[in-house]
């Protein structure tokens, strides 16, 4: 079954405090969409929203062409994994993987056929009579994926779901996530992290929040190549920003001129201009700029320095150096035109 979401001007307030501001936004039959950004940003009240928990103060929701803005959760047909699993303690992982089966009142034979196949699935298949008590985070969290795959919904929701787990477990079910969204294709799923490695791995689009509005939407390439505001630049990747003034054919920063696109930004108005700390470079080229180095910390492959350049602290991140400048170091950065982007002044839309 393939459906995709759309909110239509949805608006969730709580004793007059409003969370989520009039959002709009569709997500595809089969599609990923992330909703990332910090917390209070109201990217996991839109999906409660979706859920049928928490009742918009106006707008709408859809599911397919279905209005489910007045439907009880259990009637939506939404598979929902949570951070910390939710799973019945008393159960064996078979029968939880079975719970929502058996609410919905499906054959007994059809029950053991889908939760074998969930299982099967999520690699959980050896551990159908284990207790959760005896399962590790990673597969707790698999069996909570299961048991929202084995009712065949539509859309999927995830809320923060591998945020309980550890960096290498974490790592291995973003992978498995991958996986499941290849093997189920007309699933729509979205998901809501604060993580930007998540978001950027997982999803065919973002929806960037702050402030209980949607600031930004695109591709994980669209958002990180060519941001459109301040905060999208800033928290999808790390982001140099620079203040700037407009001018001729560039820009000025700190009575330098910098060649860079100005593109539907007027002469004399104050921008700002972002670019990425892989894309800084050390040594001469073009659009130099020099500074001191302020810190500078080894990354394995990379390293990266901090420079202060006229009271502003840039970054570089550069394949490791046999011999990386010190502390208090002088030394000249540039980056391509082509590299960096102009933002508008102020940076988010209101």
């Amino acid at each position: 079954m393939s459906s995709g979401i759309r909110f239509e001007s949805v608006t969730v307030a709580y004793d007059g405090n409003v969370v989520l501001d009039a959002l709009d936004l569709a997500v595809e039959p089969g599609e990923v969409m992330a909703l990332l950004g910090p917390s209070g940003s109201g990217k996991t009240t839109a999906l409660r929203a979706v859920a049928g928990f928490v009742r918009p103060a106006s707008g709408r929701v859809y599911l397919g062409e279905r209005d489910v803005t007045d439907l009880p959760p259990h009637r939506r047909g939404i598979g929902m994994v949570v951070q910390q699993y939710a799973l019945f303690p008393h159960m064996r992982v078979e029968d939880n993987v079975a719970f929502g089966l058996k609410a919905r009142k499906v054959a007994k034979s059809e029950i053991r056929a889908r939760v074998a196949e969930a299982l099967e699935m999520t690699g959980m298949a050896a551990y159908a009579r284990r207790h959760p008590r005896e399962l590790s985070g990673g597969q707790q969290q698999r069996v909570a994926i299961a048991r929202a795959l084995a009712i065949r919904p539509g859309v999927l929701l995830l809320d923060e779901p591998l945020s309980a787990l550890d960096a290498r477990l974490r790592s291995g079910m973003l992978a498995e996530l991958a996986r499941l969204h290849r093997e189920l294709p007309d699933v729509s799923i979205l998901y809501v992290t604060h993580d930007q490695v998540e978001a950027l791995t997982l999803a065919d689009r973002i929806a960037v929040m702050d402030r209980a509005r949607l600031q930004d939407c695109g591709t994980p390439h669209e958002l990180y190549r060519a941001p459109k505001t301040q905060f999208t630049a800033s928290f999808v990747g790390n982001a140099n920003l620079l203040p700037v003034t407009v001018g001729e054919g560039g820009v000025s920063f700190g009575g330098r001129e910098v060649e860079v696109g100005t593109d539907g930004i007027a002469r004399g108005a104050q921008a700002t201009l972002c670019v990425r700390p892989h894309l800084v470079g050390l040594g001469s080229g073009p659009n130099q700029l020099t500074g001191t180095v302020d810190e500078i910390q080894w990354r394995g492959a990379t390293h990266r320095l901090y420079v202060d350049v006229d009271g502003h602290r840039l970054m570089a991140d550069l394949r490791e150096l046999k011999a990386p400048p010190a502390h208090g170091d002088a030394v000249t950065l540039h980056f391509a035109p082509e590299d960096a982007v102009l933002l508008p002044a102020g940076g988010s839309h209101d």
